[in-house]
């Protein structure tokens, strides 16, 4: 079974820049995730872009799509900064060949208290048990891209309904 993961940027992959004393969007965190969880699977990981997810627009959103249906892997992990992450996993909707998981994390992987290994972790173990569609996986939850949003006021992930 081959899983192709595909980087788009996010808090997932932010970086301290002294000379600017701001984070950035740097190279993707997951290639050393992988590494530090030791897992034995087959995996391929592709960088699209490094973007914070409030910068993603409709071409960002048809990149992503574009690369997923031209795939091989019919598993797919997107690792994805959480403001936008229930858009563009809605515009993936028509996906319904593959099973696609898109997560991220709400505080950068390099930070100690992080939540992205947990929520990769909890990635890899759903893109290879659900029946194909698109989803998200937050913080030990799992969601139906058609129905989630972004809390911001709490910092979490919720249902619609």
């Amino acid at each position: 079974m081959k899983i192709h993961v595909f980087c788009v940027g996010g808090t997932i992959d932010k970086i301290y820049f002294d000379a600017k004393s701001e984070y950035e969007v740097g190279a993707p965190a997951i290639r050393k995730m992988l590494l530090q969880i030791a897992v034995n699977l087959d995996i391929e990981v592709t960088s699209l872009m490094a973007k914070d997810s409030l910068e993603m627009t409709d071409e960002d959103r048809e990149i992503i799509a574009q690369a997923v249906k031209s795939c091989e892997a019919d598993k797919i992990i997107i690792t994805h900064g959480t403001d936008t992450m229930p858009d563009t996993a809605r515009s993936l909707g028509e996906l319904s060949n593959k099973v696609v998981v898109l997560t991220g994390a709400l505080a950068p992987a390099i930070f100690k208290d992080s939540d992205a290994m947990f929520n990769v972790g909890g990635a890899l173990a759903a893109v290879q048990a659900l029946d194909k569609g698109v989803y998200i996986v937050m913080n030990g939850e799992l969601f139906d891209a058609t129905n989630v949003r972004k809390d911001v006021e709490n910092n979490c992930f919720r249902r619609l309904s």
